[in-house]
């Protein structure tokens, strides 16, 4: 299934400089695996040494944050979008 996944600012190096990437996957997990696999570089940024999402880093999916969906293991349909979104700390 083709989706789209939205790159921050700040990892758009890894694309080329393009803030839209299309990617295939059926789950939020194997939509970054594709990533990875089109864009080298997104898993070590992305994921933690247990192989979950970092902390400071929001993957949503239609605008639902996948840590209160089903995680990796979120469903994606045709033509959704994926956003990764690195958190914002201040005080």
């Amino acid at each position: 299934m083709a989706v789209t996944v939205r790159v921050p600012a700040q990892l758009r190096s890894l694309t080329g400089g393009e803030g839209q990437v299309p990617v295939d996957g059926s789950t939020v997990g194997e939509v970054l695996k594709a990533l990875e696999a089109a864009h080298p570089g997104f898993h070590e940024r992305l994921f933690d040494g247990n192989g979950g999402i970092r902390r400071f880093v929001n993957v949503f999916v239609a605008d639902e944050d996948v840590r209160f969906l089903q995680g990796v293991d979120t469903p994606i349909t045709d033509g959704q979008t994926v956003s990764i979104v690195p958190a914002v700390a201040g005080g």
